[in-house]
């Protein structure tokens, strides 16, 4: 006959390997005064590691079990009192009294059907949202460690590319996919030009509970990486940055003309290819603008011969002048 501390250490090696819901909320002394009085049958024997292993199989090894005890924050005290429910009155029944382990089979095996049922039951989470923040939320009890797993993301999230035009107005919103706690501040900081995520670059530029940060009129000076950052009771949850990059408003007027004189040189208004998009091949001129374009060059090939010929032509004297010879005869 094991003593008390034999069977603590065989349930201690028997169950160091796997955890459970079992195990979580059901303490070592109830569990050998479950298993004092269990009888194997087929010899009439009381075995109570054949009692740990049911228990570890029933239990610790099915997934529908532990999958039944993925609950919400909080909820982990209503497991426990789920699986009180079910195995507190076996240990009264069985304590120190000799059971056949067909009557366990049976009653353990109902007793976890009974949680499975009940548990699946309790609120769910939505889990973690990806990529960034510390979601507390999210978090799962988990009957393998005992404890809640946590989402395990990073608090800095990915930076996020803003363009905006010189004297536009700007905004930016410190929202998350995830639930917040009620307590929240927000900081916004400021770093100006660089892009970058050294928390040690930024200065503070305000401090409160709003997510919005806006900026009526931006100019170059704004040009640079914004930094949110939310709080809940001193603990920083999550960090979002912004880099915005600021057009000159005599660079996009410039621009817009090189766009509208480009489309002026092009026959019918049409676009510029591109950059990297298929080939241009040159434009064929109409036949009817061929056509004038031919008239017009024999009309001015015609005018320059006549020019030509005229200015070659001799001067003839006029009849109204009198001859040489007419001078002399007194006419």
């Amino acid at each position: 006959m094991c003593t008390s501390a034999l069977w603590l250490m065989c349930f201690s090696l028997l169950f160091s390997t796997s955890l459970s819901c079992y195990q979580c909320f059901v303490g070592v002394p109830d569990s050998l005064r479950l298993c004092w009085g269990h009888i194997l049958t087929e010899h009439n024997i009381r075995n109570v590691d054949a009692c740990f292993r049911k228990l570890d199989r029933i239990f610790n090894n099915n997934e529908r079990v532990t999958d039944a005890g993925r609950v919400g924050k909080g909820y982990d005290k209503q497991l426990k009192e789920l699986l009180d429910a079910e195995i507190q009155p076996m240990v009264e029944e069985f304590d120190n009294k000799r059971i056949n382990d067909t009557v366990y089979e049976e009653r353990l095996q109902t007793a976890a059907d009974n949680f499975i049922a009940a548990a699946s039951k309790l609120p769910r989470v939505s889990g973690c949202f990806p990529p960034c923040g510390f979601q507390s939320a999210g978090a799962v009890y988990n009957c393998i460690t005992c404890q809640y797993d946590s989402c395990e993301f990073p608090l800095d999230c990915p930076i996020k590319e803003i363009k905006v035009m010189e004297n536009s107005r700007s905004r930016m919103w410190c929202d998350v996919p995830f639930h917040l706690p009620n307590d929240i501040e927000v900081i916004w900081r400021f770093t100006e030009e660089v892009k970058t995520q050294q928390v040690d670059q930024f200065k503070e530029v305000t401090a409160g509970v709003d997510r919005l940060y806006s900026i009526p009129s931006t100019s170059l000076q704004h040009q640079g990486t914004y930094l949110c950052e939310i709080y809940s009771g001193q603990r920083s949850i999550v960090r979002l940055y912004y880099y915005i990059t600021v057009t000159p408003q005599v660079v996009a007027g410039h621009t817009e003309l090189q766009e509208i004189f480009d489309l002026s040189l092009l026959p019918g208004g049409r676009l510029l290819p591109a950059p990297g998009g298929p080939p241009s091949f040159p434009l064929l001129p109409s036949p009817l603008l061929l056509t004038a374009c031919l008239t017009a060059s024999l009309l001015l090939l015609l005018l320059s011969l006549g020019v030509l010929y005229w200015s070659l032509i001799p001067e003839h004297p006029s009849l109204s002048e009198p001859a040489d010879g007419d001078e002399d005869l007194g006419f």
